[in-house]
């Protein structure tokens, strides 16, 4: 089945000062976004793995888009999440078989590595509301500064037949960490936990 994007848009949010303090490096966030046609609107369908193929691509494409717009070699990227809201004629599994079973393998090679699970969320939605995508570190999931989230919204999408499918990526963690834990420096990234 063709995955038929009907758009794409991408940001990047870049943290200069936060509480009066600079933040330098600033922290930036990437998020790329793709609103495709849901082939299954309006119908119940058992085989859901022409959605999951659908996220292996979107995990590439959008993935690679995060990393070119924050102009980091894949390496330098530090966190990551997914998040897809569906179009009221969907259904809140049309999103987990885009998010889950496929979309992160493609998604931790454009990020190379990426030991830890991908957070993510789902939703039903319509145009213009929001949908928050969270973030965590890549390869160790106890790094506390980077548990953060990104918000997007499409003024047009996801139209009732669309799903609207997010992937971000950012640079470093939350602006003036402070809350304790693991820090990015001393993460190992070998199971994904630490």
């Amino acid at each position: 089945m063709k995955l038929d994007i009907r758009k794409t848009a991408v940001w990047v949010e870049e943290t200069l000062t936060e509480m009066g303090k600079s933040i330098d490096p600033p922290t930036r966030k990437a998020v790329a976004v793709a609103v495709i046609a849901n082939p299954f609107a309006d119908k119940y369908v058992e085989d859901l793995t022409p959605l999951m193929d659908m996220g292996a691509a979107l995990g590439a494409i959008l993935g690679d888009r995060c990393v070119a717009a924050l102009g980091i070699k894949p390496e330098a990227a530090e966190s990551y999440g997914k998040a897809a809201m569906v179009g009221e004629s969907g259904e809140l599994e049309h999103a987990a078989a885009i998010l889950h079973p496929k979309l992160g393998g493609p998604l931790r090679r454009a990020v190379e590595k990426g030991a830890a699970l991908v957070p993510s969320s789902k939703k039903m939605g319509g145009p213009g509301q929001d949908l928050d995508v969270p973030l965590g570190h890549k390869d160790a999931a106890y790094v506390r500064s980077h548990f953060d989230g990104i918000e997007v919204r499409m003024n047009d999408a996801p139209r009732r037949n669309e799903i609207l499918v997010a992937v971000a990526v950012t640079d470093s963690g939350r602006p003036l960490p402070r809350v304790g834990g693991l820090g990015h420096a001393d993460a190992e990234g070998n199971d994904g936990l630490r």
